[in-house]
């Protein structure tokens, strides 16, 4: 069986043990559903095996693309097994970007900038900070949002689809979901069919909110995931075809669906600043990640969450420790979020039309690593952050 085929039958078989025990699929997104039955692996330790045999095989046929992929999963199973590996290795094995983490000065000119753009819109900066921006922002009934959403995508779909130049189908269905996790909305399908589900315990409905999220959902990761299936139907792809959220094209997705407002509406101010703002949370989140997996205390770092951001509360900042110290699967994959929107709005800040143009091509046409982002822009900024010594900070006294 060719190596590529082999790779996603011992996924399929995979994700059919872990959803059969409950725990969290494999398979975030199938870019090549299939109709013939899926035999669940005995084991997680026969899917070790299996998996290890495939990257000796692509070692063997020096086949970068599936070694690497099979290296992420590999990495991520001996997670789940009980290996926790340092994060920095990690990361680089799952994720494909170092720990490296940004500088204490980059991160507060990040701060600065968001600051600056919610002062803009009447909103000060302190523990009341994340009331007053969802009463800006235009509370929607929960009944209103899966319309609103739809409608914030049809007026938007055809700025994307210009800049990505793709014209993939998709069929949206939108469901809720009462969960007890980090997520407020959570994309994934089959083919050109895709799912969107609302987590009702974290989603804050706004129109604001809901303008960017149709961007980062609907017109980021299913439109771009659409687009890799019709990619793989048109051509014989040496890329695994099953997309999972602890493999390396994760920086590229979520970094892109975060930035996509400053690529397709750059003048709508309200949800510019929550890209600004989001940016500057997610290096925070970063530090964060980097503390509690380097033996820093968990009071430690809660202080410095604090002195950076005053509106999160007790319960979000124990969310995040935990999240990030202990879940095997979020340890790698929450990285890609500051990793991805990083690099993703110093694209939009500073490089030039033809190298957006670029990058959106590319990025919509098949799944890219770090290291193929940087191919693209090798100008930018380092995937993962430069590398700086963390300095935690202390609330101010009062």
């Amino acid at each position: 069986m060719r190596l590529r085929d082999a790779i996603e039958q011992a996924l399929r078989a995979w994700d059919a043990h872990e959803t059969a025990r409950g725990a969290a699929p494999v398979i975030d997104f199938d870019c090549a559903p299939t109709e013939e039955p899926v035999t669940a692996a005995p084991s997680r330790l026969d899917v070790y095996d299996a998996l290890s045999g495939l990257h000796e095989r692509a070692e063997t046929e020096n086949d970068h693309v599936c070694a690497e992929q099979v290296c992420a999963h590999l990495a991520y199973l001996g997670a789940l097994l009980g290996e926790k590996l340092p994060l920095d290795d990690y990361l680089i094995a799952t994720q494909g970007c170092p720990a490296g983490g940004w500088p204490d000065e980059y991160i507060t000119a990040v701060g600065d900038r968001a600051r600056t753009a919610l002062a803009d819109l009447g909103i000060s900066w302190g523990p009341d900070t994340d009331r007053q921006l969802r009463d800006a922002e235009g509370p929607v009934d929960t009944a209103d949002a899966p319309g609103l959403i739809r409608a914030a995508a049809d007026e938007l779909e055809p700025a994307v689809r210009a800049l990505a130049e793709t014209d993939a189908p998709y069929t949206l269905d939108i469901t809720t979901a009462d969960v007890d996790a980090y997520w407020a909305y959570w994309l994934d399908g089959t083919g050109h069919n895709v799912r969107l589900r609302f987590n009702l315990r974290n989603a804050a409905f706004t129109k604001t909110r809901l303008r960017q999220f149709a961007l980062h959902e609907i017109l980021g990761h299913a439109l771009q995931s659409a687009s890799y299936t019709s990619t793989a139907e048109r051509t014989d792809v040496p890329w695994p075809r099953l997309l999972s959220v602890h493999a390396p094209y994760q920086v590229l997705l979520e970094g892109i669906a975060q930035a996509m407002p400053l690529f397709v509406i750059p003048d709508d101010t309200a949800v510019t600043a929550r890209v600004r703002l989001d940016h500057y949370l997610q290096l925070v989140r970063a530090e964060l990640n980097q503390a509690i997996n380097t033996g820093h205390s968990p009071a430690a770092c809660a202080e410095h969450a604090r002195a950076r951001v005053p509106f999160w509360t007790p319960g979000t900042i124990a969310d995040i420790l935990t999240d990030r110290g202990n879940d095997p699967q979020l340890r790698s994959y929450l990285w890609a979020y500051p990793a991805g929107i990083d690099w993703f709005v110093n694209l939009a800040d500073t490089a030039d039309t033809d190298t957006v143009g670029k990058v959106f091509r590319a990025t919509y046409t098949q799944p890219l690593t770090p290291s193929q982002l940087t191919g693209l822009w090798p100008t930018g900024p380092r995937i993962g952050g430069p590398g700086t010594p963390l300095r935690l900070r202390k609330p101010p006294l009062p």
